[in-house]
């Protein structure tokens, strides 16, 4: 089987090494598009957002973009003016050296929060960063963006619009401090088709609600995290407006890329050993569905319990019982994947959970709650809480 081929046309890619990690490996990457593109995005949600966040949510409002350039192993979060001034002498050497608007180049980091960029670290090396731009430098971008990550993460998709072939590709990072809204994470995706910057954000909203934000690790929230999605119009259709049959096919082809990403995000989870589906049904509203899914999977005390393969099921429904959701604790159901171990807020039997222990030594599994109190679901993927966890994050910055 032939790997993937992750060439967009109009696109361009580079990934090295400046020194700013400690090992020595890639971290400052660079995708370019060869003519301006529509661009939307998303960005943390968090009150404390890192410099190339303050200025990306600035220049995102034209709707242009050419150019990303990414480092990993430093934030440059928590960095006062400072922060901004280098984050914008980043895309301005990115700028001149490309003979582009510095506008229209996005900087995003992602590392280590509080400490200055090293920036002339990142000045020396950006002549090299633009001579090694070539279609097939995808890996080394991917590569570039990693900190904790222990695989690289990327997805593709192709479709047919208005008789033309167009390709999506969108590359991912992050491990940890994965929360919703979004995650602690940063990705990106790229086309060549061609879609108006108004359409095209509202397009990547609607698949972040079914992927970016379905997901957890351990409910924390990054200062960085940001999503871009540049389309070139390189695939040489007419301009989609609107949503309509043809906007339809870009948004199927958006989901399926943003899903296994986020999908891929999880499997990596610091420390993680277990792949968790939760999923809270029979809810009165979608938001009970959506708190009680969550209280369960932000639960130290039921991540555990799935690293320790402990079907205590006592923590399921103690973590549903702060969560604000209206239900009746005499009418829930939990099902480890098939096998009913929770009836009407009761434990079925021994056998039951003997079975459900033997389900949790599965890599993946899923967990059902059925609150039996309307018609309402929400599912959030997540993992257990691992010792490596903690030896990875009470070691972060040595």
């Amino acid at each position: 089987m032939k790997p993937p081929n992750f060439r967009v046309l109009g696109f361009l890619f580079s990934g090295i090494s400046a020194g700013i990690k400690k090992d020595g490996k890639k971290d400052l990457g660079l995708i370019y598009s060869e003519v301006p593109a529509q661009v939307a995005g998303l960005f943390t949600t968090n009150t404390v957002k890192a410099a190339p966040v303050q200025l990306g949510m600035k220049r995102i409002k034209k709707g242009l973009a050419q150019a990303v350039v990414v480092n990993s192993g430093n934030a440059n979060a928590c960095t006062g003016s400072q922060g901004l001034r280098d984050a914008e002498l980043v895309s301005s050497w990115v700028g001149k050296r490309l003979g582009i608007d510095e506008t229209l180049v996005f900087p995003s980091s992602t590392g280590v929060i509080g400490a200055p960029l090293p920036i002339k670290k990142i000045e020396e090396v950006i002549p090299e960063l633009i001579d090694q731009l070539s279609p097939g430098g995808w890996m080394s971008t991917v590569e570039a963006i990693m900190t904790t990550d222990t695989f690289p993460k990327m997805a593709m998709a192709t479709g047919r619009i208005k008789g033309k072939t167009i390709k999506l590709c969108g590359m991912i990072k992050g491990a940890g401090m994965i929360c919703p809204q979004m995650a602690t994470m940063l990705s990106f995706l790229i086309t060549d088709a061609n879609i108006q910057a108004p359409l095209l954000q509202q397009m990547l909203e609607k698949a972040a609600e079914e992927s970016y934000h379905r997901i957890t690790i351990d409910g924390e929230m990054s200062t960085n995290d940001t999503v871009l999605l540049l389309a070139n119009g390189k695939g040489g259709h007419p301009i989609l407006t609107r949503m309509d049959r043809d906007a339809e096919v870009f948004q199927t082809m958006l989901l399926k890329v943003c899903r296994k990403l986020t999908e891929s995000l999880v499997r990596d989870g610091e420390g993680a050993t277990k792949f968790i589906e939760i999923l809270v049904q029979g809810a009165r509203n979608r938001e009970d569905a959506k708190r009680a899914a969550y209280a369960i999977a932000h639960s130290p005390l039921v991540k555990t319990a799935f690293f320790g393969e402990d079907a205590n099921w006592g923590r399921i429904l103690c973590a549903l019982g702060h969560c604000g959701a209206r239900m009746d604790p005499n009418r829930i159901d939990v099902f480890f994947d098939k096998a009913l171990i929770v009836k009407n807020g009761l434990g079925v039997d021994d056998r039951t959970e003997e079975k459900a222990i033997q389900i949790l030594k599965r890599k993946s599994f899923k967990v059902t709650v059925d609150l039996h109190q309307g018609k309402s679901q929400f599912s959030v993927l997540t993992t257990d809480l691992s010792i490596d966890y903690v030896k990875i994050n009470a070691s972060y910055r040595s």
